[in-house]
């Protein structure tokens, strides 16, 4: 089986990738720039990696040739000014392309939750809604994603690091459901195996149903903080408080900003019957989560502080 990551350096997909290889699959890497370090090292473990442009329709037929599944792990926040289209467009293109090659399928990592007033989340579904017009989609949907590296963890991380005191307001008392890297990954290197996986939405999530006030209280008592404190707020909107946290997140605070305006709704799992169909998986806790998320920060920050 081969098997084409398009975002292959990202977040995601530079984990995706070996575990793959392990596997037995032939792993072609779609990137945007070979010489990098990130894909010379895909190279390395084995990957065949291919320069791809998805907004080259020519580019797009060549990567895609002789693939059995396709990963679409494209994710243009922070990259485009406006991403949403950018994005929705060259998934209705890698969808096009991906049919005409005879790919059997296409897994897609999307958000949970359905907030229209969110552009992060629409901007998601509109990507998923693109991708299905092309072979069968495989639709994961994640909240948080916890790992040393990801946007929303970073955030939280740098909330509970860098501020004392908390608002206290009724939308941040919405529900989310953080999973674990570690997990996402074991979701998506099964997927190719589960037949009944194929043309439906699988909605993922760890076992902790929190609101975003006690995912941060989590990350700060394992960080060996103290937990920020609560203080009325008046005034402080999704739209305020997105100001305030792009100016002490150390990530992007584009990102930031749009992943802050998401707090306003529910991130959990309504449907568990994608998930029951990866009985082999079994979520971990955020705690366990957020302790591998910080060894994995301390051992990238070793080699610089060694020098």
């Amino acid at each position: 089986m081969r098997a084409l990551i398009t975002g292959a350096t990202g977040f995601v997909g530079k984990r995706l990738a070996p575990v793959l290889v392990a596997d037995g699959l032939e792993v072609r890497a779609g990137v945007r720039d070979k010489a990098t370090d990130a894909a010379q090292d895909l190279a390395g473990i084995g990957c065949e990696v291919v320069e791809a442009d998805l907004s080259r329709s020519a580019d797009l037929a060549a990567t895609l040739g002789d693939v059995d599944v396709a990963y679409f792990l494209v994710h243009m926040m922070g990259r485009e000014t406006d991403y949403a289209e950018a994005e929705r467009a060259a998934a209705e293109r890698f969808a096009g392309a991906a049919e005409s090659a005879g790919v059997k399928r296409v897994i897609f990592l999307g958000g949970l939750g359905s907030d229209p007033t969110s552009p992060h989340l629409v901007s998601r579904e509109a990507t998923s809604a693109a991708l299905a017009t092309g072979p069968p989609l495989t639709y994961f949907r994640a909240g948080m994603i916890v790992g040393s590296g990801s946007e929303s963890y970073i955030l939280v991380r740098d909330i509970a690091r860098r501020l004392p005191a908390l608002p206290n307001v009724g939308w941040m008392k919405t529900l989310t459901q953080p999973i674990g890297i570690r997990d996402v990954i074991a979701y998506l290197r099964r997927a190719p195996f589960v037949d009944e996986a194929v043309g439906r939405e699988i909605q993922i999530g760890g076992p902790d149903v929190l609101t975003p006030l006690e995912v941060i209280d989590h990350t700060a008592r394992a960080l060996g903080l103290r937990q920020p404190l609560r203080v009325p707020a008046v005034g402080a909107t999704p739209g305020v408080v997105a100001a305030g946290v792009e100016a002490i997140t150390t990530g992007d605070p584009r990102i930031a900003s749009e992943l802050t305006h998401g707090l306003s709704s529910d991130t959990i799992v309504t449907d568990q019957s994608g998930m029951a169909l990866f009985d082999d998986v079994r979520p971990e806790s955020l705690e366990i989560a957020l302790q591998r998320a910080i060894e994995e920060d301390e051992r990238i920050a070793e080699p610089a502080t060694s020098r």
